[in-house]
């Protein structure tokens, strides 16, 4: 795919998914706006095409002046990438109002304030793409995972009602929903080897079919559905919900 002359920001891009994006976005020619609460700029100095701002995307000023800052000084952003997220893990039972609140401030209201930034000025030129990052647990119902599952669908249907708001103006809003995928945010729920093999299996327990291709997506196989999504190539899909788990949700 050519982003040659385009401007893609991506946000939660330090590492992960997000990073696989940025990586992906830059090879294929874009300028790339890495936000992201925990990185450090000064790793980024001698990477081409890229800018770097420290970002809290749950603070909606902070996105405000950050956005303004990118269109004034660099360009027009022509691409934007959701990728920030946190994850929840206990049983609803169990969870406290601060994870809840955690969850829905980063996985929600993270994307609609960057959302809301961008798009202003996206509108104005009747162009833009934007791709959310979710979560196929967005509408399958998982065991211990209540709250963040909640956020992902919220997230999902926030893009998806997006989308529906900006078609008349060519701006095309989508979302990629991954499964498993061999991350660090992953990892946290990888205690021992054994835990990684029953992702692949699945458990009746658990009610989780286990993932029929065999294999743990990589986050390059994430950031190749997000960046066709962005793309020309996509011109024609919008309010989409492109499931990247190997069947998993089957």
């Amino acid at each position: 795919m050519d982003f040659s002359n385009q401007i893609a920001v991506v946000t939660g891009a330090a590492q992960g998914i997000g990073a696989a994006v940025v990586q992906r976005l830059l090879n294929d020619g874009a300028q790339v706006v890495l936000l992201d609460k925990t990185i450090n700029p000064e790793d980024y100095v001698n990477v081409p095409q890229t800018h770097v701002f420290k970002v809290d995307v749950t603070n909606r000023m902070q996105v405000q002046e950050v956005i303004d800052a990118i269109e004034k000084e660099i360009g027009e952003v022509t691409m934007l990438v959701n990728v920030a997220g946190v994850l929840s893990l206990n049983r609803i039972l169990d969870a406290t109002e601060e994870e809840w609140e955690c969850a829905f401030s980063v996985n929600v209201k993270g994307v609609f304030n960057v959302c809301q930034a961008i798009a202003q000025y996206m509108s104005t030129r009747r162009k833009g793409s934007i791709v959310t990052v979710a979560s196929n647990a967005s509408d399958t119902p998982r065991i211990g995972m209540g709250v963040y599952a909640a956020s992902k669908a919220a997230s999902t249907h926030l893009t998806h009602c997006l989308g529906l708001e900006l078609a008349a103006l060519g701006i095309r809003c989508n979302v990629v929903s991954p499964g498993s995928t061999d991350t660090p945010m992953q990892h946290q729920l990888w205690l021992t080897p054994e835990h990684k093999n029953a992702v692949l299996q699945g458990s009746l327990k658990q009610h989780r079919l286990g993932i029929p291709l065999g294999r743990i997506a990589d986050a390059d196989d994430v950031a190749n559905a997000v960046c066709f999504l962005l793309s020309d190539q996509a011109r024609h899909i919008t309010m989409h919900d492109l499931r990247v788990d190997g069947g998993a949700t089957v």
